[in-house]
């Protein structure tokens, strides 16, 4: 499975190696080096024509607007790129920038999984504009954003603070407006690159007001090894299809999964009252509705993208960390994170939101706990509470941990639905 989904990582080695896209000409990094995730955040603000003052934000947009005539009235009229066009190399040199290296510290000497969500994020939305680059435009009429990431794999659970981290990655399978990008990181040890995880994003083109859909580049596969990738996200697509069309909030269980909620039940009857309301907590075990963790954020212009609203990193990196925590609390010990799947950008969150998070342990099985993240914008003037996100962590705890009971018909729901994220984890 992991050669048929990841053989980018053997194509992309004959690539051009190269940094930032910029048309015809790539701009090296400082001193002829590779690009690091600074330059990264400071290209994607020159390809969209942000500006790095909040103050300047409302103009920046508005200027952004005049663009829409720019914009392709049907793909047809965009030139299809190559899978290379859009190939990215980018380094995270904590090995030789100590001072770098504590933004990414943990206190237990390791690196926080976090920001390197916010990384991949940033990386994705570069690549994805590499691809679309015009180079008779001086700026992008699109607004690319994050609506998905499919997949992340980890390959090792250890991350060293001190040793130099590459990413590369590129697209390899683009719709009407959206596009698929796969990315690698590896870690250099003990003289060579390792392989740390591998992440597949989709992203979405708008209109530079961030309103409706907008046409990209087609894309032109070259060769087996390409083709191949390109069905990969053929079949990326329609699995995310059918996984809709089946999700509990639309459809009843399946009788398997009808059996196995029953089995819960009949597991946590009371034998002495044999009532359908009077529960027994079995042995080991912890109720769904004690395995939660809370929090909130006050979203700040600090935390902003280029388009002037909360960067999808940054939710990510809040979702994991309190996710993480969850789990570390649930199973009394440093969870590792095994894969994160699934995660559904629903809405924006604008500046100034109130945003709630909410995790759940929602499965588990030997050492693995599934993790569910719910963030929601709170408006205190309306009440009003708007779902945003939906984040899917699986963990593995060096112990065997106790099992999650659900009580209720909802946690019942929340634990086939932890189920289903699990096994499909397992699978791959």
């Amino acid at each position: 499975m992991l050669s048929q989904r990841f053989l980018l990582l053997r194509s992309a080695a004959s690539f051009t190696r190269r940094s930032f896209c910029t048309g015809g000409a790539l701009k090296q990094g400082k001193q002829g080096k590779a690009p690091d995730m600074i330059e990264v955040r400071n290209r994607l603000r020159e390809i969209v024509g942000a500006s790095t003052n909040w103050s300047d934000h409302q103009q920046a947009m508005a200027e952004r607007v005049s663009l829409s005539s720019m914009l392709a009235k049907s793909q047809n009229e965009l030139p299809a790129k190559r899978m290379k066009d859009s190939y990215l190399e980018v380094h995270l040199p904590l090995g030789s920038e100590p001072q770098l290296r504590e933004k990414y510290l943990t206190y237990h000497n390791t690196v926080r999984f976090g920001r390197i969500l916010e990384d991949l994020d940033s990386l994705a939305v570069l690549i994805s504009y590499s691809h679309t680059y015009n180079s008779e435009l001086k700026r992008s009429p699109l607004s690319i954003v994050t609506a998905l990431v499919d997949k992340i794999d980890m390959r090792q659970h250890v991350i060293y603070p001190d040793c130099d981290i590459k990413f590369t990655g590129h697209v390899t399978w683009v719709g009407k407006s959206s596009i698929e990008a796969k990315i690698h990181m590896s870690q250099y040890r003990d003289g060579a690159y390792a392989s740390v995880l591998d992440a597949t994003f989709v992203m979405v083109a708008r209109d530079p007001g961030n309103k409706r859909a907008a046409f990209v580049n087609p894309l032109k596969p070259e060769g087996p090894e390409e083709e191949r990738l390109f069905q990969e996200g053929e079949a990326n697509k329609s699995r995310r299809v059918e996984l809709s069309t089946a999700s509990l909030l639309k459809v009843a269980p399946t009788q398997e999964e009808r059996t196995v909620v029953h089995g819960l039940f009949l597991n946590t009857l009371d034998t002495n009252t044999v009532s359908f309301r009077s529960r027994v907590l079995p042995p080991n075990s912890v109720w769904m509705e004690d395995a939660k963790l809370k929090g909130l954020e006050i979203c700040h212009p600090q935390e902003r993208n280029i388009f002037n609203r909360i960067f999808g990193g940054f939710l990510m990196r809040k979702a994991y960390e309190l996710g993480w925590a969850n789990a570390c609390s649930y199973g009394g010990c440093r969870p590792s994170l095994v894969a994160v799947d699934d995660i559904l950008f629903q809405k924006p969150v604008e500046i100034g939101s109130l945003l709630m998070l909410s995790s759940q342990v929602c499965y588990t099985q030997g050492t693995y706990i599934q993790v569910r993240v719910h963030s929601e914008v709170f408006d205190p003037l309306t009440r009003q509470h708007n779902t945003t996100n939906i984040f899917h962590f699986t963990f593995t705890s060096d112990r065997d941990v106790p099992n999650i009971m659900p009580k209720t018909y909802g946690e019942s729901m929340l634990y086939l639905d932890g189920k289903r994220h699990f096994d499909q984890t397992v699978a791959c």
